[in-house]
């Protein structure tokens, strides 16, 4: 996850609102069901101390016109007295409930757990003639949201299916076509190169026929070969391939989000036998607190009580935040820049 993303949210002014809804079925009473679940959490924040002021900027936001969007897609917003500061669809579990807080620091360590559970990537879906390009972000719990979709070939409109008869011309036209599958596949190569070097997603997935398979996969750029993964399952000839298809790219998504997780704890084992990592919230906010902490590692998907201000410091000091599902102090530790004396010295 892009945290630079949330500098903007850290740079406001407190105290903030901070207010999950959790996306559910759409239903003929949306309206009524998310105004009954928006109330319940807005009497907890006025409970809480929250200004009218920023309940009023909530209303607003949360009691649109479009209220299904709200109902099905699930929101996390965040307000403060000057407005809406973070107002983002929540792909949270069915199940999670909807929760508010109030404080002087937006409790972002639920969004943040959730978007290291993401994995963006481009899918290649190719044939001889070129290729459908999606890119998704894709969930192992949840729906893939496709943000865009190309098509690509290229510039030949010749036929690329060789004849059954006649040796010399069935030879020439043979290496013509498979020219023009080299050339197609090298303008999808071309594309997905230049999406590589913009978005910089984590996986690139070849997927589609085998003959465009291998024809893109020999055009892909070295880096674009490093995030290379391939499958053979489902296409795009109806419902049952795509669902295949989608299906084998969730497994990959979990797959990268175990694999990340693994070398968190991996990582942190290793910081802690040469006193470059803490565990504790106390170690962990000081050494944040001095810009002392190169990542942040949290429990997978548990809260740690007083994570907001600790994420806050974070982000506002350029450090990560991973996730780990070992046990350690109160659920979180810190990967240090320098050793921890000096992390922790009065």
């Amino acid at each position: 996850m892009n945290l630079e993303t949330l500098r903007t949210v850290y740079d406001q002014q407190g105290p903030f609102a901070t207010v999950y809804m959790e996306g559910r079925s759409p239903a003929a009473d949306a309206e009524k069901q998310v105004r009954l679940r928006w109330d319940e959490l807005r009497e907890n924040l006025a409970s809480a101390g929250a200004a009218e002021e920023i309940l009023a900027h909530l209303d607003d936001t949360l009691i649109v016109e479009d209220i299904t969007e709200v109902q099905t897609d699930g929101r996390i917003v965040v307000a403060n007295a000057g407005g809406i500061v973070l107002d983002e669809h929540w792909d949270a579990a069915l199940g999670t409930g909807d929760v508010a807080h109030y404080g002087q620091f937006p409790e972002l360590g639920a969004y943040v757990r959730e978007g290291s559970r993401l994995v963006d990537l481009v899918l290649i879906i190719a044939d001889q003639e070129g290729a459908t390009i999606r890119e998704l972000r894709v969930s192992p719990q949840h729906e893939a949201t496709q943000h865009d979709e190309s098509l690509v070939s290229g510039d030949s409109d010749e036929d690329i299916h060789a004849p059954r008869e006649g040796a010399l011309s069935h030879n020439q036209i043979r290496r013509r076509a498979d020219e023009i599958v080299k050339d197609n596949a090298r303008a999808v190569a071309d594309h997905v190169d230049e999406i590589v070097r913009v978005r910089a997603p984590e996986l690139v997935v070849v997927a589609g026929e085998v003959q465009g398979r291998t024809a893109v996969k020999a055009e892909l750029s070295t880096r674009a070969g490093e995030l290379l993964e391939e499958v053979s399952q489902g296409g795009t000839d109806d419902d049952a391939a795509e669902e295949a298809l989608y299906s084998a790219l969730k497994s990959l998504a979990s797959d990268r989000v175990q694999a990340k997780q693994r070398e968190h704890t991996e990582n942190l084992s290793y910081s802690k036998a040469h006193d470059l990592a803490v565990e504790g919230q106390e170690k962990v906010s000081q050494a944040v607190q001095r810009g002392a902490v190169a990542t942040v590692l949290l429990n997978y998907d548990v809260r740690s009580e007083g994570e907001g201000p600790i994420l806050a410091d974070a982000v506002l000091s350029s450090a990560e935040v991973g996730l780990i599902d070992g046990d350690v102090a109160d659920g979180m530790a810190a990967i240090l820049r320098y050793d921890v004396a000096t992390a922790l010295a009065d």
